[in-house]
C-alpha cells in the first residue's frame, strides 16, 4: 500500500507541474486556435532564470522562503517578458495569415529560444539548488510527500483557483471569454482583442515559469533541452483533458501524471513516455475531443 501511496503522490506532483504547463497551451488555444509550441522553452526560460536569481541572491545570506518567492518572482517577470515578445513579433503579424504560417512560427521560435538559452549557458545538465525550505513536523509524519511537493501541489491550487476566479469574476477574464467564444463580435462590442491576447499570453507564461523553478527544486537539474519534452507532455496533457478547456488541462495533467508514475512503477519506467502518448492515442480513439473537451467544438 505505501509503494501504491508512494507512486500516486508521484504522479499527482508530476501531473501537478503538467497541469500548470498545460494550461498555457489551452488558454492561447482557446482564444486564438493556436497551439503556442514554444511554450515549453518559455517554460525553461523562467526554470533558468530562476537558477540564475537564486545564484545571485544565495551569497546575501537571505531566508530560504524569501529567495524562494524572489526568484520566483524574477522567474516570472522574464518569462512573462519573453511571452508578450513572441506574441508580439512572432503571431500577431500572422494572425490572419493561415494556420500553417502561424504554426511554422511557434516552431521556429521553440528552436530559435532552445539555441538561444544553449549559447547563453552549457549544453550540459546544470545544478539547481533545492529553493523550498525544509519542513521539520512534516519529516516526522510522512516520507511519501516532501517540502518540494507540497509547494508544488500548493502552488499548483493556488494557481487553479486564481485562474478560474480571474476568468470567471474579472473584467479582462470575461473579456478573454468572449474573445474565444467569437473575435470578430468581440472586437465590434469595443473589447480590445490585442491587449486580451497579450494578456493570456503573459499569464500562461507566467504558470509556466513556477513550473520551471519548483521543477527545477524537484529534481536538482536543468538544461535547455527540458522544455521539449515538458512541452509535448503538456500539449498531450492539454488535449487529453480536452483544448481549450481549462478544468480539461487540469484533469489532462492529473491523468497524464498518475499514468507515467503507475507505469513506470508497476511495468517499467523505460516506457514511461510511451505509456502516456498510448494513453492520448486511446483516449482521441475513443473522444476525440478529450476528457472534458466540448465534441460540438466549443470551448469553455
Amino acid at each position: 500500500m505505501d509503494y501504491f501511496l508512494q507512486l500516486f503522490f508521484s504522479g499527482l506532483t508530476r501531473g501537478s507541474i503538467y497541469a500548470l504547463i498545460a494550461l498555457g497551451y489551452t488558454m492561447v488555444y482557446g482564444i486564438l486556435e493556436l497551439i503556442n509550441f514554444a511554450h515549453g522553452e518559455i517554460y525553461m526560460i523562467g526554470a533558468f532564470t530562476g537558477l540564475v536569481a537564486a545564484s545571485l541572491l544565495a551569497p546575501a545570506g537571505l531566508p530560504a522562503s524569501l529567495v524562494l518567492a524572489l526568484a520566483a518572482a524574477a522567474a516570472v517577470a522574464w518569462a512573462v517578458a519573453w511571452g508578450l515578445v513572441v506574441e508580439r513579433f512572432a503571431y500577431r503579424p500572422l494572425r490572419a495569415a493561415p494556420r500553417l504560417a502561424p504554426l511554422i512560427s511557434a516552431i521556429g521560435v521553440s528552436i530559435l529560444l532552445q539555441n538561444f538559452v544553449l549559447l547563453a549557458q552549457t549544453p550540459d545538465f546544470v545544478s539547481f539548488p533545492n529553493l523550498v525550505p525544509e519542513l521539520p513536523w512534516l519529516s516526522r509524519r510522512t516520507d511519501l510527500v516532501g517540502p518540494t511537493e507540497i509547494a508544488i501541489l500548493g502552488v499548483t491550487a493556488a494557481a487553479m483557483l486564481g485562474l478560474t476566479l480571474f476568468v470567471r469574476g474579472t473584467r479582462t477574464g470575461r473579456a478573454m471569454r468572449a474573445v474565444a467564444q467569437d473575435r470578430t463580435m468581440a472586437l465590434l462590442c469595443g473589447v480590445d482583442v490585442d491587449r486580451v491576447v497579450a494578456v493570456t499570453f503573459a499569464v500562461g507564461s507566467a504558470l509556466a515559469a513556477l513550473g520551471g523553478v519548483l521543477i527545477g527544486s524537484h529534481v536538482g537539474q536543468i538544461n535547455f533541452s527540458i522544455g521539449f519534452l515538458a512541452g509535448i507532455k503538456a500539449f498531450t496533457a492539454a488535449v487529453l483533458g480536452g483544448i481549450g478547456s481549462i478544468p480539461g488541462a487540469v484533469l489532462g495533467g492529473f491523468v497524464l501524471g498518475w499514468a507515467e508514475s503507475f507505469a513506470a512503477g508497476y511495468v517499467s519506467s523505460a516506457y514511461e513516455d510511451a505509456f502516456a502518448f498510448c494513453l492520448l492515442v486511446l483516449v482521441l480513439t475513443v473522444r476525440p475531443s478529450g476528457l472534458l473537451g466540448d465534441a460540438s467544438g466549443g470551448r469553455a
